[in-house]
């Protein structure tokens, strides 16, 4: 719940204090080190179910160039610009 809500420090101390008050909920001591750790871990769990919740790849790499003909059977074709782009597509880890 703490993780999917991307709770803020307000919201945490507010979540945590209720779930110590809930009959069969945890203790004080626990709330603590929850507390704690997503102070602490809270950027690297956001990136990691960001990471986790991506259906398409990402773009990883991109290269582009601009050539120009100089050499062509047809005079009209010399001076011609091409671009040549190339995209590396794939998911983090890949």
């Amino acid at each position: 719940s703490i993780a999917s809500a991307d709770m803020d420090l307000n919201q945490l101390e507010a979540f945590l204090t209720a779930q110590t008050k809930k009959q069969g909920g945890i203790t004080s001591d626990q709330a603590a080190v929850l507390g704690k750790f997503w102070k602490n871990h809270r950027a690297k769990i956001h990136e990691s179910l960001i990471d986790q919740s991506r259906w398409d790849s990402g773009l990883k790499n991109i290269n582009w160039r601009v050539d120009l003909k100089s050499q062509s059977r047809h005079v009209d074709q010399i001076n011609t610009p091409v671009a040549i782009v190339e995209m590396e597509l794939g998911r983090n880890g890949q």
